[in-house]
């Protein structure tokens, strides 16, 4: 990204040195497949930025991007690990907000973890600069992914006892 872009972004919202995702993360013909993780956030982006380019930002910033390009992009297939921004909303009676839905696969996640899998998601996107304000509003959890979890160690009759 060129200093001028980024200056002339930085006035209209951005801070110096965000980069564009919505040519990586934006993908409004992204049909969510079974396996995936879906997660619905309320936004507010900031003056001057598009609505498309938060949502990508959100999928981005809670999957695989990073503000700045890293030597380190080249090591794992994207197209893999990356959220992807399917789909956006206007929130009906409410100025510049949006419902943002996002799919995240499954391979992103440790397994039987929901530690991990909420870390990632919204773990670090909540302080990005691009949006007023964010909410994850829903998520659904696919049966793929509910089945890596061992459930108690000691049954239910143990675990209802401790209660």
């Amino acid at each position: 990204m060129s200093y001028a872009k980024t200056q002339s972004q930085s006035k209209s919202g951005y801070q110096a040195g965000v980069k564009d995702y919505k040519l990586t993360y934006y993908t409004p013909d992204y049909i969510p497949k079974d396996t995936d993780v879906l997660a619905a956030f309320r936004m507010t982006p900031q003056p001057g930025v598009p609505p498309e380019e938060a949502g990508a930002a959100v999928a981005a910033e809670s999957s695989t991007g990073t503000w700045t390009t890293v030597w380190t992009d080249l090591l794992t297939d994207l197209d893999r690990y990356k959220g992807r921004c399917y789909d956006i909303e206007s929130v009906p009676g409410e100025d510049n907000q949006y419902i943002c839905y996002v799919a995240y696969p499954l391979d992103l996640f440790e397994e039987g973890s929901v530690t991990n899998m909420l870390t990632s998601i919204v773990g670090n996107v909540f302080g990005f600069k691009a949006l007023r304000a964010l909410r994850l509003e829903d998520m659904r959890i696919p049966v793929a992914y509910l089945k890596t979890f061992q459930g108690p160690p000691h049954g239910i009759t143990v675990e209802r006892d401790k209660l």
